[in-house]
């Protein structure tokens, strides 16, 4: 099987080593020349990390970065991730690159091949396969996967619309030092017209962004440091002595989500099928949970043994959780801009009553993280031990794993099986696709991985 992903981010990266390690061919085409250090995601969730550890990745990753366990927002409000059921109860604050460089040395290892300096130009397809033109010449390929961004090119050779609108202007983002920084908390204020954020990356430098309502330009005005300085000094009562500065850059965040994730043979995944606000961290994250829903659906049909429809699930699964995700980021969003001040003390003190009521605190935590999100057929998997090795740990062979008292016949290469007095069959991305008893293992099978061989 032949797949070419358009884009070499964090979600690109994470599907090609996916799918090489299934023994497919698989180029990536990404228009940067060289690499890039500027980043804006830089937090890496629980969920997330569960994913890398089904990859034998997550150590690497975090050590990278510094493992953030409590938010402090608006000086009142304490959201504790620590309680998360998970084997990663904190959010990880990492820049971008470090988590990129980690995939593309497993995509390489895996075999893949990665094309630099190189853009589609236009997308043909038939039943047969897909033709990619590029300004460098033209790619072959049963599969194409478009994960090259909002600005996608894949996207509008398809000719699908982008629907949504602007959900914050001149967003300031800098990376500096201080002085006298915060606690090792990612901290988040506003008052009056000013709002600002601050996480530790803990070497030294911090991530902040800041908004200034009385400011508002477009994304092509220099920024300087004391702008932001200022508006962190309006909305935390000090700048934390801000001092050095790495880098500095003003943007607008949109809200959009393509209404198909599939047109034909042609996959959209990560911001080339949806953007939302930077509240919550989400953005990396939700990108490289496609790239872990449609990798192993797409290794499945080119070995041939996909069940009718597998595919089409793609759509189904995580055009939902993009939806929860442009609702819940940009509700935070909006909950952090309030402009009145009757409106934002409301917030802040219903907002720490309602965190002490546990349901209320496990959601938020839950849908921010990833941990909390399911899909309607298949429910995330906690981590289990498993007779000296754990569940994630057999799932970095990228197949099913069958807990079942005997093994089934037929099935090799496809899944591992675990001799366990339950039944349930967890899918490579660690969802429960079934769960039963032995006498129904044969038709589940059927129905999740075809007939056996």
């Amino acid at each position: 099987m032949k797949t070419v992903i358009a884009g070499a981010g964090p979600t690109g990266l994470l599907l090609a080593g996916d799918l090489a390690a299934a023994g497919g061919e698989v180029t990536v085409l990404e228009r940067r020349s060289g690499e890039s250090n500027l980043t804006r995601a830089f937090a890496v969730h629980a969920r997330t990390l569960e994913q890398f550890d089904a990859r034998g990745i997550a150590e690497d990753v975090i050590a990278t970065g510094t493992k953030v366990e409590r938010l402090r927002l608006f000086g009142h409000v304490s959201v504790n991730l620590g309680t998360l059921p998970s084997r990663f109860p904190y959010v990880l604050i990492t820049p971008q690159y470090n988590v990129e460089r980690i995939l593309e040395e497993r995509a390489l290892k895996a075999g893949a091949r990665i094309v630099r300096g190189t853009t589609v130009t236009g997308v043909r397809q038939d039943e047969h396969g897909v033709e990619v033109g590029t300004d460098g010449g033209t790619h072959a390929a049963d599969w194409l996967v478009g994960a090259d961004g909002a600005r996608s090119a894949v996207r509008r050779a398809l000719g699908l619309d982008f629907p949504g609108r602007s959900a914050v202007r001149s967003l300031m983002l800098a990376d500096v030092r201080m002085a006298e920084p915060p606690a090792d908390v990612i901290s988040v204020s506003a008052v009056g017209s000013a709002f600002a954020f601050v996480a530790p990356f803990g070497d030294g430098w911090y991530r902040v962004f800041a908004w200034n309502r009385e400011h508002q330009v477009t994304d092509d005005v220099p920024l300087e440091l004391e702008e932001v300085r200022a508006t962190v000094r309006a909305a935390f009562g000090t700048d934390f002595g801000l001092g050095e500065c790495r880098w500095l850059s003003r943007f607008h965040s949109d809200e959009r989500q393509v209404e198909r994730y599939r047109t034909g043979r042609v996959f959209l995944a990560g911001d080339a099928a949806h953007v939302h606000s930077p509240a919550g961290g989400q953005g990396m994250n939700t990108g490289l949970q496609d790239a872990a829903n449609l990798s192993w659906k797409l290794a499945a049909a080119g070995a041939g043994w996909a069940p009718a429809g597998l595919l089409d699930t793609y759509q189904t699964e995580r055009h939902a959780v993009g939806r929860t995700v442009l609702r819940s980021s940009g509700g935070l969003i909006r909950l952090a801009l309030l402009h009145s001040r009757g409106a934002r003390l409301g917030r802040d003190v219903l907002g720490g009553l309602a965190l002490h009521v546990p349901a209320v605190q496990r959601k938020l935590t839950g849908t921010v993280s990833g941990i909390g999100i399911d899909y309607d057929d298949a429910p995330r998997q906690a981590d289990l031990e498993l007779g000296g090795a754990r569940l994630y740990e057999r799932l970095r062979a990228g197949r099913h794993v069958l807990l079942a008292p005997r093994a089934p016949e037929g099935y090799d290469g496809r899944l591992i099986h675990v001799r366990h007095e339950h039944c349930a069959l967890v899918r490579p991305d660690g969802y429960t696709a079934w769960t039963g008893t032995e006498g129904d293992v044969a038709v589940a099978l059927r129905a999740h991985l075809g007939d056996p061989r």
